[in-house]
């Protein structure tokens, strides 16, 4: 199998160099560029040249992570994206043009260090998934009113699972289970939420899932505080 081409874009030259030398132990990645702005992303990566582009939200400059990425997807439809934020606020997701949601992952700068959460990040994203670093999805509380607020307790555990970019295979390891009851679960999570499997061939359920999980949620600061003591 063909390794993930990734670029990344990094303003800060350690953390950079941090992101390079990770990608570049695993067999399943390979780096195709390092910049350190979205210009010089934008003038030196070619289209087609990477499967995936890891960004820093706040990078410097007239064009922030956020706008970069658009740019090269705009460029390159099929591009993976993974930001890469200080702080936890996923909700630009939510916000994004329906046609561009897939293959979006938002991660906090600490999750990098966790070797499992980073691949899986990377790896959603070129496979057109959307996935939630697990430190927010630990802290996202349905909102009043909201739809999440009709799942048993176990639809909404996979469904915090799918979030974080898990396969049926891997979420029925973790809780158990067998992956058909995982399928049927998700079929009725679906339908819990109002997602019609036929409605669009060019948007997955799951990704639809997924963003009915970030409209209809909320981040507790007070669930933040707590993971990090």
């Amino acid at each position: 199998m063909a390794p993930i081409r990734v670029a990344i874009v990094e303003d800060e030259p350690l953390y950079r160099g941090l992101l390079e030398q990770h990608l570049g132990r695993q067999s399943r990645f390979e780096v195709v560029g390092a910049y350190a702005d979205g210009p010089s992303a934008l003038d030196n990566l070619g289209i087609g040249a990477a499967d995936v582009a890891t960004l820093d939200i706040e990078l410097p400059g007239r064009l922030d992570g956020i706008q970069t990425a658009l740019a090269l997807r705009e460029r390159q439809p099929g591009l993976g994206i993974v930001i890469l934020s200080n702080h936890a606020d996923p909700r630009f997701l939510g916000a994004l043009p329906r046609e561009v949601t897939s293959g979006w992952s938002y991660l906090l700068k600490k999750s990098v260090s966790d070797v499992g959460t980073f691949e899986r990040a990377v790896e959603g994203a070129a496979n057109g998934a959307v996935s939630l670093d697990p430190a927010i999805v630990a802290a996202m509380r349905p909102k009043a009113g909201s739809p999440m607020l009709r799942l048993t307790p176990r639809q909404h555990e996979i469904l915090s699972l799918v979030a974080q970019g898990l396969t049926n295979s891997a979420i029925g390891q973790q809780l158990v289970l067998a992956e058909k009851s995982v399928e049927n679960q998700l079929t009725a999570i679906y339908s819990e939420l109002g997602i019609d499997r036929r409605e669009s061939e060019s948007v997955h359920p799951r990704v639809s899932a997924v963003l009915v999980y970030l409209r209809e949620s909320r981040v507790s600061s007070q669930s933040l505080r707590s993971q990090r003591r």
